[in-house]
C-alpha cells in the first residue's frame, strides 16, 4: 500500500469551472497585480479578521519585507527560536538585523515564551514566533510583554492558515502576520506565494510599494523595494481554494485525533494540544528517540513520513558566523533528532491511518526496531 503526503487533484473541486475561468483571465493578459491578486487580498483578509493583506512572491519575501517595513536599524536585534525553517532566520539576516535564537518548549514544540522574554534587551525591537505544524504559539504574555517593553511582534504563521486562539485567527495579534503559500502548506498556490496581514494603514500602503520596487504610483520611487509581487495565476488559485480551507483543516483535526487515539499506547509523544486552539495540523508530528530506523522502515513499506528540519538552525553552515554552538538549544538539537512526520492530509482515509498506525505497531512491537534500518537519504524541500 502507498500512503502519499500530497493529493493536488482533490484541491481542485468543479475543476473544468476552475479551468474556464483560468484559461479566461489568461487569455485577457491579466498576469501582474491585476484584480485577482485585489480579490484575493480582500477574501484572505475578511477569512483571517484583519482590515489588509498584502500578497507578496514567498513566505520568506513576506517575513523580509515585514522587517523592513517596520524602520528598523542594522544590528537591531529579532528575537526568534532555535527550532524553526531556514526562511525565518535567514529572512532576519537578510534585513541586516541580528537573530537572537531561544530554545523550544518540550511540550508544545513552540517557542519557550520564559526564554523569550528574558533574552528580550535594550536592542530588542521585534519577537517574531513561530506558528510551528500549525499550532497557535500562545499569545496573551507575549503580546502584554511586547507591549509593556515597546518590541513589535511579527508572527511567522507559514504553517498555520486558519488556526485560531479563542476564535481569532493567528496572523492577526501581532503588526504584521506572515503567510506561505508553498505547494506543501495546507493552504497552498500552485507554486510560490505570500502574504502579510496587519490592522495598520499605514504598514499596508508600505508594504504595497515595498514589493513593487518601491513605487507609489507609476515611476515614483520612494523606498528602495523589493520585485516581490504575488503572481495573478497564483491568487486565482488561493481564491479558488479559501472556501474549503476551514473544512480541510477540520479532516486534519479529525485525522490527528484518529492517530493519536491508535498510537497512544506507544512509546511516542505527541505535540501538546492546548485547550482553546484551533490547531490546523500542517504537520502530524510523533517524538521518538528511533525515529531514523522507524523513518526507513515507514519508507520502505510505502508511507511518505519525512523529517523536518533535522539540522536546527544555531547548526547550520549558513549561520556561523553567529557563533552559536552544539548544545546551546538542547530541546531544539533533541526534537531534530527525533521528530517525525506522518503523511495527514483532509482526504486521507481510515484505511490509511490504520495502515500507518498499524506499520508503527509493527515496528515497535514486532522487533522491527532491531533491523538494519540505516538514516535515509536527506529529504526534499519543505
Amino acid at each position: 500500500m502507498k500512503v502519499p503526503r500530497y493529493d493536488y487533484h482533490s484541491q481542485f473541486e468543479r475543476w473544468d469551472e476552475f479551468m474556464v475561468e483560468l484559461s479566461a483571465m489568461i487569455v485577457d493578459g491579466h498576469y501582474v497585480l491585476s484584480g485577482e491578486v485585489a480579490e484575493f487580498e480582500h477574501a484572505f483578509a475578511a477569512y483571517l479578521g484583519c482590515s489588509f493583506v498584502v500578497g507578496v512572491n514567498t513566505g520568506t519575501d513576506a517575513l523580509l519585507c515585514s522587517l523592513k517595513t517596520l524602520g528598523l536599524q542594522p544590528e537591531d536585534e529579532v528575537i526568534t527560536q532555535a527550532n524553526t525553517f531556514n526562511a525565518t532566520v535567514a529572512a532576519i539576516c537578510l534585513a541586516g538585523l541580528k537573530p537572537v535564537l531561544i530554545d523550544a518548549d518540550e511540550d508544545s514544540f513552540l517557542m519557550d515564551a520564559d526564554q523569550a522574554l528574558a533574552e528580550m534587551g535594550s536592542r530588542t525591537r521585534v519577537l517574531l514566533p513561530v506558528h510551528l505544524y500549525g499550532k497557535p504559539t500562545p499569545m496573551r504574555e507575549l503580546l502584554r510583554e511586547c507591549a509593556k517593553r515597546g518590541v513589535e511582534l511579527i508572527e511567522d504563521a507559514a504553517q498555520a492558515h486558519g488556526a485560531r486562539i479563542e476564535g481569532r485567527r493567528v496572523g492577526t495579534f501581532g503588526v504584521l502576520g506572515c503567510f506561505s503559500f508553498h505547494p506543501s502548506k495546507n493552504f497552498a498556490a500552485a507554486g510560490d506565494g505570500g502574504a502579510i496581514a496587519t490592522n495598520r494603514p499605514d504598514l499596508q500602503e508600505r508594504l504595497a510599494a515595498l514589493r513593487a520596487l518601491g513605487q507609489a504610483g507609476q515611476n515614483n520611487h520612494v523606498h528602495v523595494g523589493y520585485n516581490t509581487k504575488l503572481d495573478s495565476i497564483q491568487a486565482k488559485v488561493l481564491s479558488w481554494k479559501l472556501p474549503a480551507l476551514d473544512r480541510w483543516n477540520e479532516q486534519r483535526r479529525s485525522i490527528a485525533r484518529s492517530y493519536r487515539e491508535r498510537l497512544s499506547d506507544l512509546p511516542l509523544k505527541f505535540q501538546r494540544w492546548d485547550e482553546g486552539e484551533e490547531h490546523v495540523f500542517h504537520l502530524f508530528v510523533i517524538r521518538t528517540a528511533e525515529r531514523d530506523p522507524l523513518l526507513k522502515y515507514l519508507l520502505s513499506n510505502g508511507i511518505d513520513a519525512v523529517v523536518r528540519y533535522p539540522v536546527p538552525i544555531h547548526l547550520q553552515p549558513a549561520f556561523s558566523h553567529w557563533g552559536w554552538r552544539e548544545g546551546q538549544f538542547p530541546v531544539a538539537e533533541a526534537l531534530a533528532r527525533e521528530l517525525l512526520c506522518l503523511p495527514i492530509r483532509p482526504n486521507l482515509t481510515i484505511t490509511e491511518v490504520e495502515y500507518v498506525t498499524d506499520c508503527i505497531r509493527s515496528f515497535f512491537k514486532g522487533g522491527a526496531i532491531n533491523r538494519d534500518y540505516s538514516i535515509p537519504q536527506k529529504q526534499g524541500a519543505p
